[in-house]
């Protein structure tokens, strides 16, 4: 593995998800795996669990993490090419990024999408003028369309709970629309698809209201309906997530709380596991009776971050020192 930017960068999702259920087993494995060396985590966008999991990680393999705030912190950097710099930014990323990358071993990059411009945030510009000119491998912590640490963690989740019930089906996994106050990117909703499609060990359904679609890059391959009754109907997970509109782009066409997910709904699911990226905003997005039931496995699945984390930062080193593991 030379970078972490999507599931294309992973050539085998289950050996991956292995290796973060092993570190699960054994944190401190291969604490000389990352000694002298230093992992650096820049956050254009605020973050609670993707910023501390990673920095968990890097420790529990003997790096040392950086935290950069650079909305908060930094020079207002530039990403276009041949840009007349006569404005707010300060600096620009040709100049920053090999810096960054003389400072550290692995880049760490958080960026979000404006939802104001559709081709300008599936361009993907920040996260791939980094890749360009830092000159080390770098990890997505979420970017404009994606966000794959949390899907690697999902997969984890799934997987891990999937011990337990091993009866040698597929199980279905449904990522269901919730409301939301405000428009949200389509990351979290894009990257799960694009990593249950990839993983093809499932029945996968996509339930959301009209005009909600997602991009058929990520989408392609799941069952789509606009039905979240009949979407529910014997799921053995279910992932509530909100996302804004892709063709009218980021918008709310609608905040209909009977998209809200309840007890009552679950009845219809083989006892399914409820799972979301957390933050969750209680009995908007998801009721306090499934949060605080034993459906819910957010609070696994949140811890499970770690995990992933780790995985992928080994991955790297190896790759790094020719080391295959």
């Amino acid at each position: 593995m030379k970078k972490f930017i999507s599931v294309h960068d992973v050539t085998d999702i289950n050996a991956l998800v292995e290796k973060a259920l092993m570190y699960k087993a054994n944190p401190f494995k291969d604490t000389a795996l990352g000694a002298g060396k230093r992992i650096g985590l820049l956050f254009l966008n605020p973050s609670l669990r993707t910023r501390l999991s990673t920095q968990v990680a890097a420790s529990n393999l003997g790096m040392e993490a950086v935290v950069f705030n650079v909305d908060k912190e930094g020079w207002a950097l530039e990403f276009e090419e041949g840009a007349i710099m006569s404005g707010n930014t300060v600096e620009h990323i040709k100049d920053a990024a090999p810096v960054l990358g003389s400072y550290f071993d692995i880049l760490c990059i958080r960026t979000f999408p404006s939802l104001k411009n559709r081709d300008d945030d599936y361009s993907e510009l920040y996260i791939s003028q980094f890749i360009k000119y830092c000159g080390v491998p770098v990890i997505s912590l979420e970017s404009a369309t994606l966000h794959p640490l949390q899907s690697l963690t999902d997969i984890v989740t799934i997987t891990e709970s999937l011990k337990l019930k091993a009866d040698g089906k597929k199980p279905k996994i449904v990522l269901t629309w919730a409301p939301h106050v405000k428009p949200l990117p389509q990351c979290v909703a894009n990257s799960f698809a694009q990593w249950i499609n990839a993983w093809g060990e499932a029945d996968f359904v996509i339930t959301h209201p009209e005009d909600y679609d997602l991009c058929d890059d990520f989408s392609k391959g799941a069952t789509i309906t606009h039905n979240q009754e009949e979407a529910l109907k014997d799921a053995d997970f279910v992932y509530v997530k909100n996302w804004s509109t892709y063709n009218d782009y980021g918008k709310i066409y609608e905040n209909d709380p009977a998209w809200m997910l309840t007890l009552d709904k679950l009845k219809a699911t083989n006892n399914a596991k409820v799972m979301h990226c957390l933050p969750v905003r209680r009995n908007v997005e998801l009721s306090d009776e499934v949060l605080d039931s034993d459906h819910s496995i957010v609070t696994q699945q949140a811890g499970n971050r770690v995990w992933a984390a780790q995985a992928v930062i080994s991955e790297l080193l190896n790759a790094q020192t020719g080391t295959a593991k």
